[in-house]
């Protein structure tokens, strides 16, 4: 099974500003041949039979993803409406801003098949490319945001896979983004 970087996960995940909330210490070729050199510890199935989930113990400084929400911190919550790329529409996003997360035990590598990718107009030459990467505490993922949810649902004209909402996954997503948010610097 071979494993590439997707164009979309390139820029989210390395970005040229190099930001905190980044992977951290390696290149995107780094990370794509780390991937395909180490076996994961787990697999988890995703949201859809196309997704997989590769968990990794974090060999880099990358910082967790996500910092729970408490009385002390909810003053410096922001928010703002922003597109992913120029094509696709702004949604609502919300972070801390001034909080840096803990150093994170395991990068939860996003991939979709390559029968996929191609349904969205992406072409790649590996047999799965990486979408994206969860930075967690726990070996597990983390709810995927409701937006995401919802623009998977509006199908791939919207920046979406075409996955119709599943709602109790939906709801236990809303729980969990009620009491957590992302970290900017």
């Amino acid at each position: 099974m071979s494993i590439v970087i997707t164009p979309f996960a390139k820029a989210r995940l390395f970005p040229r500003d190099g930001r905190l909330n980044a992977i951290q210490d390696i290149t995107p070729a780094q990370f794509e041949q780390h991937l395909n050199a180490h076996a994961p510890l787990k697999v988890l199935d995703g949201y859809a039979p196309f997704c997989k989930l590769h968990v990794h113990r974090n060999w880099t400084s990358t910082r967790c993803l996500t910092i729970p929400i408490t009385d002390d911190n909810r003053h410096q919550l922001r928010s703002a409406y922003e597109a992913r790329n120029k094509s696709e529409l702004p949604v609502l996003v919300r972070w801390f801003e001034g909080l840096e997360a803990p150093v994170a035990n395991y990068l939860v590598v996003i991939l979709y098949s390559r029968e996929q990718l191609e349904k969205e107009g992406e072409r790649i030459d590996g047999d799965w490319g990486i979408v994206g990467c969860l930075y967690t505490a726990e070996p597990d993922e983390i709810p995927m945001a409701p937006i995401t949810m919802m623009r998977n649902a509006l199908g791939v004209e919207e920046g979406g896979s075409g996955v119709p909402i599943d709602r109790e996954a939906y709801r236990r997503s809303a729980e969990f983004w009620q009491r957590n948010a992302n970290w900017r610097v």
